[in-house]
C-alpha cells in the first residue's frame, strides 16, 4: 500500500542538534580537534576599535576559511552559500540553524586589513605546526624542499613587454592594490631583488607574478609555492611565496630553514632536493650549518668529446693539488712568492694546472687535452662542499633520501588536485602569500585527522 503523502507541517516547538546530526566519521570532526582559535581574539586586540559596532568574530571568519581550503572551495561566494546549506559545515564553524551567515565582502575587509597587518595566516599555520610536533609527527632530523609553480590571476593580453616596462614611471597614490605591492618588493630577495634579469612580459594586473614557460607548453604567470617538510610524515613546516625563478625558489630554503629554527628549534641532520638546489653557495652554505645536502650536485663541467672531466680527478686537500687519472699532480702554485697577495687566497676561483712537458710526454693525453698544451682545472670557492655532496651521492642513505624526496612532491599533487589549487584568485605578493599560508594549514590538519582520527561514539540503540 501507498503511504501518505509527505507534506511540510508548520510546528510550533522543535527539537533539533547540529551535534546529532553530523556523522561521527566526518572530517570536520577530526579536524575540529586540532583547531586551536583561543588565542585568536587577544592576538588581534590591537587592530579592532574599542567603540562602534561589534565586528564579525575573527574565528568563524577563520573557521570558514579552513572549510574552504580543506574541501578545495576556491570562490568565497560559493563558500558563504555551503556554509548555509550544509550542517556539517555550520557545527564546524559554531553556527546554529538561526544564525545568519557573513557576507563575501567581510573576508575581503578583514583580509586586505588587519588579517595581513597582524600576520595571522603565519601564526594560523606555525600553530598547526606547533600542533603536529606536540603529537609527535615531526622528528626534525630529515627535511626535504621543493617548489611548485601555482597560476596568478593574470594574462598576456594585459601585459607589457620588458623593452616598454620602467616601474619608476608607476604613480604609487594611483594604483591598485596588487601594483604597490609589486614596488614595495622590488627590493626583496624573494621578487624584485632575486635576479637581474627582467621577465619578458609584465602583466598590468599582478607585476610581481614571473612571465614563465618552465612547464615546456604555453607561458604563463604564475608564482611559486615553496614547501619545506618534514619526511617522517610529510608535515610542512614552512611556506614561502616566491617568484618563478631558481634564484628565488633557492634563496626561499635559507629562509624557510632560518624561521624553523627560530620558531621551532628544528635543525635538520639532512636536506634532501633535486638538482636546482645544488649550486655551490648552497651547498656551502648547508655544509656551513653542519647539514648534510642529499643534493644532486648542480654542474656544468662536464664533457661532450668523451675526454676525462674534473670528477674524475682526485682532490689532495692536504696538498692542495689534484691528482690525474696517470697520477700527475696539478698544482696552483709551484713557488713561493714574496708578496702574500699572489699566492693562495682560499677564496673565489682557484686554477690548477698541469706542466706542460708532463702533459705532452703523457700517453693519456688524448682522452685529457687533445687541443691544449696542458691539462687545467677550475675550483671554485664551495668545491669542498660540492665534494662533500658528490661522496654523499654515493652512499646507501642518499638513496633513501631520493624516494622520500617524493613525499614533498605527493604533496604539491595533493594541493591542485584534491584542493584545487591551480590558479590563485587574490593577486599580489600578498595574496599568493595568504593562499599559500592557508592551504598549507589545511594540508597539515587533514593530514592530523588522517593519522590521529576522531575516536568513534557507539549510537544508542
Amino acid at each position: 500500500m501507498m503511504g501518505p503523502r509527505q507534506e511540510a507541517q508548520p510546528a510550533l516547538f522543535y527539537e533539533f542538534s547540529l551535534e546529532d546530526h553530523v556523522p561521527q566519521d566526518h572530517l570536520l570532526r577530526s579536524i575540529d580537534r586540532f583547531v586551536d582559535l583561543s588565542g585568536i581574539r587577544t592576538f588581534l586586540a590591537d587592530f579592532y576599535s574599542h567603540t562602534g559596532r561589534s565586528s564579525v568574530d575573527p574565528e568563524l571568519l577563520i573557521r570558514m576559511l579552513l572549510v574552504g581550503y580543506c574541501f578545495g572551495i576556491r570562490s568565497e561566494r560559493r563558500l558563504c552559500e555551503e556554509v548555509h546549506l550544509n550542517l556539517a559545515y555550520r557545527w564546524f564553524c559554531r553556527l546554529d540553524l538561526s544564525d545568519r551567515v557573513p557576507d563575501h565582502s567581510t573576508f575581503s575587509k578583514n583580509r586586505h586589513g588587519r588579517f595581513r597587518d597582524s600576520e595571522l595566516l603565519r601564526h594560523l599555520f606555525e600553530t598547526t605546526v606547533a600542533r603536529c610536533i606536540e603529537e609527535g609527527l615531526v622528528s626534525g632530523q630529515r627535511m626535504a624542499v621543493d617548489a611548485s609553480l601555482i597560476e596568478a590571476d593574470a594574462n598576456k593580453q594585459n601585459s607589457t613587454p620588458k623593452e616598454e616596462w620602467d616601474a619608476g614611471k608607476i604613480d604609487p597614490a594611483d594604483a591598485p592594490r596588487a601594483v604597490r605591492e609589486y614596488l614595495d618588493t622590488l627590493d626583496e630577495a624573494a621578487f624584485g631583488a632575486a635576479s637581474e634579469v627582467q621577465p619578458k612580459f609584465t602583466s598590468h594586473s599582478d607585476p610581481a607574478s614571473q612571465w614563465t614557460a618552465a612547464r615546456k607548453g604555453p607561458a604563463f604567470f604564475s608564482y611559486s609555492d615553496n614547501y619545506l617538510i618534514d619526511t617522517d610524515h610529510g608535515v610542512i613546516l614552512d611556506v614561502e611565496a616566491t617568484r618563478s625563478i631558481r634564484q628565488a625558489e633557492v634563496g626561499s630554503t635559507r629562509t624557510m630553514l632560518d624561521r624553523v629554527k627560530a620558531r621551532f628549534d628544528l635543525h635538520p641532520e639532512r636536506l634532501i632536493a633535486d638538482t636546482a638546489y645544488g649550486t655551490a653557495p648552497m651547498l656551502g652554505w648547508l655544509v656551513d650549518r653542519k647539514i648534510a645536502p642529499h643534493i644532486p650536485v648542480f654542474d656544468k663541467s662536464g664533457r661532450s668529446d668523451g675526454t676525462w672531466t674534473r670528477a674524475e680527478f682526485e682532490w689532495d686537500a692536504e696538498n692542495n693539488q689534484y691528482i690525474c687519472p696517470e697520477g700527475h699532480e696539478l698544482k696552483q702554485f709551484r713557488r713561493n712568492y714574496s708578496d702574500p697577495n699572489r699566492g693562495p687566497t682560499g677564496k673565489g676561483v682557484a686554477k690548477y694546472r698541469c706542466l706542460k712537458h708532463t702533459c705532452q710526454a703523457c700517453p693519456s693525453k688524448s682522452r685529457c687535452c687533445p687541443n691544449m698544451d696542458f691539462r687545467s682545472i677550475t675550483r671554485e670557492e664551495h668545491e669542498d662542499a660540492r665534494q662533500v655532496a658528490r661522496d654523499i651521492a654515493k652512499t646507501d642513505q642518499y638513496v633513501i633520501s631520493m624516494k622520500l624526496r617524493k613525499k614533498v612532491e605527493m604533496l604539491f599533487a595533493h594541493l591542485k588536485r584534491i584542493l584545487g589549487l591551480n590558479r590563485l584568485r587574490l593577486r599580489g605578493p600578498c595574496g599568493a602569500k595568504d593562499e599559500f599560508l592557508l592551504a598549507a594549514t589545511a594540508q597539515n590538519l587533514r593530514k592530523l585527522a588522517k593519522i590521529l582520527p576522531a575516536p568513534q561514539k557507539a549510537r544508542n540503540a
